[in-house]
């Protein structure tokens, strides 16, 4: 281990293997071993003793609205991966929508990549868009390193990406299984929507009424359907009805390629909590009530629900009027995910080794991150150093996003991240970020 540069030793190192004291050796970005807590630091090889706080793979989030460019006034690469960075995640995925162009061409991939490059504090990779006339695009987007597509089965909630139909969704799902792609769906019916009381006033009540739970499952029923009848790979973005459970489930077992994942919104806010006028609250699918969080929670533990993801989806304060009906949609979280997610994980009795697999290592292999996820030889050497049993108190004023809009303004979480690393650099630590070091990924298989 000649080559070796550092050495990150902690009393609890998170494995694959579990939770142990170790020595990590980082050499040119990759971990070089996992080695026994009191090894030799190889000669010339700096050496970071991090005490009894927790080392775990740098979180990876494939679900985020950076909105940029176009939009850059929600957000922007330079402060969601600051954000991202702040909350101990050193991989995003941006999301093809918001952003103006989306990333629904090569062409408009190369713009999007273009802003990013400069900008990047961590690895970012990208999503491209299916929308209904461009199945021609599919191939070449794919080809081009994207790592997968997204789409809508209702509104989007922006004119240039609008959502497919079930005929739509036939064609461009059949496409993208002829070249091995992952199709990544908004599952909402519109027909289920369109039924619905329409939303309108700040009573967070009628704005749960108008986003039923029968329009994630009527969505999810007909998705599985698709991917049954073309032996496709798909996957459900942020599941809010505890209801669609068993209908995953059941496709599980009869071999359909379905994923899920949840969000920690879901996972940690209760229709019920929701003031009035709340609307940094709102978000589509919706929060919905205690006992359906409680149900989700049982779908993680079961492995029903794969991977939780942030689903940051950002916008200006002037947006999110106090009315449910006319304000945006969308909650931020990028940097908030991990506590928020670890301190209802602790009060339901789970470990932080569950909290490692939902965001690190099942979103990296749903991305195909094979050097993501995980603290083993081979790996980026992507850390995060959190403190599990310190609390601290959401100060919106504090948080990297663009806008300090946040759900979580006031509540006390468990978990501090004292430093993040990428490919063994320290990026932040203590608060303080260093330069933008990110690269920009493509998919590799």
């Amino acid at each position: 281990m000649s080559d070796v540069s550092l050495v990150l030793r902690s009393t609890r190192v998170i494995t694959p293997e579990g939770t142990r004291a170790a020595s990590i050796a980082v050499a040119d970005g990759r971990i070089a071993g996992v080695l026994p807590y009191d090894a030799e630091v190889p000669p010339g090889a700096r050496l970071e003793d991090v005490g009894g706080d927790v080392v775990l793979p740098g979180l990876v989030d494939t679900h985020v609205h950076v909105n940029d460019p176009g939009r850059t006034a929600w957000e922007g690469f330079w402060t969601a991966t600051r954000a991202a960075a702040a909350g101990g995640i050193t991989t995003l995925l941006d999301m093809p929508l918001n952003s103006l162009p989306p990333t629904t061409t090569a062409a408009h991939l190369r713009t999007k990549r273009e802003v990013a490059r400069t900008k990047a504090h961590i690895d970012v990779g990208f999503w491209g868009g299916a929308v209904p006339d461009n199945v021609k695009d599919l191939r070449p987007l794919h080809d081009a390193g994207v790592f997968g597509f997204k789409s809508f089965l209702s509104p989007s909630g922006v004119d240039e990406f609008p959502a497919l139909d079930q005929v739509q969704l036939g064609r461009s799902l059949a496409e993208i299984t002829g070249f091995g792609g992952l199709l990544i769906v908004h599952a909402e019916d519109p027909r289920e929507l369109a039924a619905a009381p329409p939303p309108g006033g700040p009573a967070y009540a009628g704005f749960l009424a108008s986003r039923p739970r029968d329009a994630e499952n009527a969505a999810i029923t007909s998705l599985i359907a698709q991917a049954r009848r073309l032996d496709a790979r798909v996957h459900v973005l942020h599941l809010s009805s505890s209801d669609a459970l068993p209908l995953i489930a059941e496709a599980k077992r009869d071999g359909v390629r379905i994923t899920v994942e949840s969000c920690p919104h879901f996972l940690t806010l209760t229709a019920e909590e929701v003031p009035d006028g709340a609307t940094e609250f709102k978000c589509c699918p919706p929060i919905r009530e205690a006992a359906n969080q409680d149900a989700l929670w049982q779908g993680l533990a079961d492995g029903t629900i794969d991977c939780v993801v942030s689903d940051h989806s950002p916008c200006t304060t002037e947006l999110k009027t106090p009315d449910f009906g006319t304000a945006w949609g969308g909650i931020s979280s990028l940097q908030l995910g991990l506590p928020a997610i670890w301190t209802e994980a602790r009060r339901r009795g789970r470990p932080l080794e569950d909290v490692v697999r939902w965001m690190s290592t099942a979103p990296a292999a749903l991305a195909g991150l094979t050097r993501k996820g995980a603290i083993e030889t081979g790996r980026d050497a992507d850390f995060a150093v959190l403190a599990p049993d310190e609390t601290f108190t959401v100060d919106p004023a504090r948080l990297h996003h663009r806008n300090q809009v946040t759900a979580y303004a006031g509540r006390t979480l468990y978990g501090v991240i004292r430093s993040t690393w990428l490919r063994g650099t320290r990026i932040i630590h203590d608060g303080v970020l260093t330069e933008p070091t990110g690269h920009l990924l493509e998919r590799t298989n």
